[in-house]
């Protein structure tokens, strides 16, 4: 805002002293003396002339009311002065000094003047429109004691709220040529001057400043270019935000170059009684030296018109940063800045918010690397930019504290390892060997906020297993292991091929058989110099227990175990047999047999189905025994 100092009217019929805004100052001849009023920028003032008091009441007749309370005033014992207030809203308000005074008022008496004070916007001032020029006004009746008796006092100010336009390179006030509130009957204008700061100017002066005074049917115009030799800048900070000249707000550079990972701000221009005090963080509020201390850089430029701006610089990895990632690879860091600063030398203070944002695709994913020995996986992670911040799943499950102390877990700050049993019970079986067992560990990193997949590892290693052992005692043993393809087996519903020789151990993955190569349905084939045994471990759907447990859709469990003999020596077994005296035969006749058929329920056709078991349900390829 560009202040003027005082700009002075003198005109012959009333003397008007103004600011620019908002001081008006107004010495009104009336007939009943001289008043003058005072619109400075925090309160309008009135006064009037004491010296008039005494010629009023020469010429004036008190009536019976004014004697009667003049009687009553004096036989009391009030003392001399302002005794009460009427305030015109325009509606009448009556209060006595004390009132008035704890309102906001002040009135005040001297040897020769009544003055009477009030700030702008109270309940008893009211605006008016005058000429186009919104007018703050102020009526009070004063009931004055004197030593003559009481005396009313009419007193009343209008000071302007508005009437200045301007452009960028002039500034124009207009003041309304008449003021209604303040003026009856017509007036005069004989002659017009203009002053600041106090200081008549005359014509020559104020063409060397290239001021103008001129009049109109409705105003007086007052016309002074920006930038004269007898105002200056100055800053302001209304609604806590700071403006200059004409509401200019400042403005907001962001310099950020997101590679250099530093935020950087221009603050400005302003003027020069601007100084910057603090600014408020998301960790809290710093001064300047606090700020720079903490590693921030806080910079004060001066340009060379006088003016100034302000520059801060943080890093990303600050603790005041904010970060965020939108997606996998990408983080936006986040710096919320409240810069205070003050006017001085009022020390007004105003506030600048500043959201700075910034986006790089700087994520550095974990790495995961994983190697195998002869009975358990080695699992080690190098974390990334984001540390140990993300969710650990091993197997189907997510890594706790008791399952981070049964693998081994163990971590350093840059790196994590994990040691698990190929047996452990995260690990899945993909596929068993005569020799060996194929085990999996599946490992992933998951973003704790969005799930996003950071890094994975699927570990397979075969792991040495027999599955199948022969004893020269003429005894087998096997493994039956659960693989991932039969997800819904139960390894204890699992038989050779007699189904009456079950596991004599099993769990969850594992089933263990031990059977003697002359039973549960072991066949034996002879070879030039060896002979093999074999049998079956099955899941065979003929079983009541196992088909509700599986569906067509499971594949059939199969798994053949041989054990293999060297024949290293031959012996010969002699065997006869006694004639017998008859051969049996059969005598030719006619008449009915009597067929029966039953169908079997295997092929040693020792378990037959019942009637209460039909229907049967078989699938193709499956064979069907029948007795005849």
């Amino acid at each position: 805002m560009l202040r003027l100092g005082n700009i002075l009217l003198w005109m012959a019929a009333a003397i008007i002293l103004c600011q620019a805004r908002p001081n008006v100052k107004l010495n009104s001849l009336s007939s009943s003396g001289l008043r003058e009023i005072l619109c400075d920028r925090n309160y309008m003032e009135v006064s009037h002339h004491m010296a008039n008091l005494d010629a009023e009441a020469k010429g004036q007749t008190r009536d019976g009311k004014d004697e009667k309370l003049n009687a009553k005033l004096e036989a009391s014992g009030a003392s001399q002065g302002i005794w009460k207030m009427t305030f015109h809203t325009p509606e009448p308000v009556a209060m006595v000094l004390q009132e008035a005074e704890q309102a906001g008022y002040a009135a005040k008496t001297t040897s020769s003047r009544l003055v009477m004070r009030s700030p702008y916007n109270t309940a008893e001032t009211y605006s008016e429109d005058v000429a186009g020029v919104p007018m703050e006004v102020f009526r009070v009746s004063a009931y004055y004691m004197a030593p003559q008796g009481l005396h009313v006092v009419n007193l009343a100010a209008a000071c302007p709220k508005g009437g200045v336009l301007f452009t960028e390179d002039m500034i124009s006030w207009h003041v309304p040529r008449r003021v209604t509130p303040l003026l009856d009957g017509r007036i005069t204008v004989s002659e017009m001057h203009m002053g600041i700061n106090g200081q008549k100017l005359d014509r020559s002066q104020m063409a060397a400043r290239g001021y103008t005074l001129s009049t109109t049917d409705f105003h007086i115009v007052v016309e002074i270019p920006v930038g004269s030799p007898d105002g200056y800048y100055k800053s302001h900070a209304p609604d806590y935000q700071y403006h200059i000249t004409y509401f200019v707000e400042p403005m907001l550079e962001d310099d950020t170059v997101p590679e250099t990972r530093v935020f950087s701000v221009l603050l400005g221009t302003f003027l020069h009684d601007v100084e910057l005090r603090n600014i408020t963080f998301s960790t809290g509020v710093l001064t300047v030296e606090e700020s720079n201390a903490k590693g921030f850089t806080v910079q004060e430029h001066s340009l060379a018109n006088g003016s100034k701006s302000f520059s801060l610089q943080v890093p990303f990895d600050a603790d005041v940063v904010l970060k965020h990632n939108p997606e996998r690879l990408v983080t936006s860091y986040f710096l919320p800045l409240i810069f205070g600063l003050i006017v001085l030398p009022e020390e007004t203070p105003f506030a600048l918010p500043v959201d700075l944002q910034a986006s790089l695709q700087d994520v550095v994913l974990p790495i995961m690397a994983g190697t195998c020995d002869q009975n358990q996986f080695h699992i080690s992670v190098k974390f990334g930019s984001h540390g140990s911040n993300f969710k650990a799943i091993v197997g189907p499950r997510e890594l706790t504290a008791e399952m981070a102390e049964d693998y081994n877990f163990y971590e350093n700050g840059t790196h994590l390892s994990l040691i698990l049993p190929y047996t452990a019970k995260d690990a899945v079986f993909e596929l068993l060997t005569a020799e060996s067992v194929k085990s999996r560990i599946d490992l992933l990193l998951l973003d704790r906020a969005n799930d996003w997949v950071l890094a994975d590892l699927y570990l397979a290693c075969y792991f040495p297993l027999k599955a199948t052992e022969c004893h020269p005692n003429g005894t087998m043993t096997a493994v039956a292991v659960k693989v991932e393809s039969t997800r819904n087996l139960k390894p204890s519903q699992l038989t050779l091929k007699d189904q009456s020789c079950t596991p004599q151990f099993s769990d969850d993955r594992f089933a263990y058989f031990s059977f003697s190569v002359d039973t549960c349905g072991t066949t034996r084939t002879f070879f030039d110099n060896y002979m093999m045994y074999e049998n079956e471990i099955r899941l065979s759907y003929n079983n009541a227990k196992a088909a509700a447990n599986t569906s067509p859709v499971d594949p059939d469990y199969r798994q053949t175990i041989s054990c293999f003999y060297v024949v290293n020596e031959t012996q010969t077994v002699a065997f006869s047999a006694k004639p017998r005296t008859y051969e049996p035969a059969a005598e030719i006749g006619t008449g009915q047999l009597m067929v029966q058929m039953r169908l079997s329920q295997d092929p040693s056709y020792e378990l037959f189905y019942q009637a209460e078991d039909y229907p049967v349900v078989k699938y193709l390829q499956q064979p069907l025994y029948f007795e005849l």
